[in-house]
């Protein structure tokens, strides 16, 4: 099986903090192949560099998260963010964005929703995110 993973999920594989053993098991069932957006990469170096800002966690221990997950980069089945993505990313902003749905969201959800008639499922931590998952009819773990 497939799953998508949004930046906020896959920060739990990475470094432990609540729902960690959440995204472990559920990536540990049947899940064969993990699917990002590449906005992940960038929005994974930013949530750690703000980890660090807020003394959750040191510099040091950034980097090397970061390392590691460039590292792990071929383990992943990338989404590029082509015009296509950018274009539904604008639809879903013009129909969930007086409820909230921010700009970066709305890239994440629009890379997920390319994977709507495969067999996968998805995870995001963003409980606001989530509900957008829902309304997409995504298959939400």
């Amino acid at each position: 099986m497939k799953a998508f993973l949004d930046t906020s999920s896959l920060i739990k594989l990475y470094h432990t903090e609540v729902g960690s053993d959440f995204v472990m098991n559920a990536i540990s069932q049947d899940i064969r192949e993990i699917f990002l957006s590449e906005l992940a990469i960038l929005e994974f170096r930013s949530a750690l560099w703000k980890k660090m800002r807020e003394k959750e966690i040191k510099e040091n221990t950034a980097i090397e998260v970061i390392k590691c997950f460039q590292n792990d980069g071929d383990n992943f089945h990338w989404i590029m963010l082509q015009s296509d993505i950018v274009e539904s990313a604008s639809y879903l902003l013009m129909k969930y964005g007086n409820r909230g749905l921010r700009t970066l969201d709305s890239l994440q959800l629009a890379a997920a929703l390319t994977l709507r008639d495969e067999e996968c499922v998805f995870l995001t931590s963003d409980k606001l995110l989530q509900t957008f998952f829902k309304e997409e009819q995504l298959n939400i773990l």
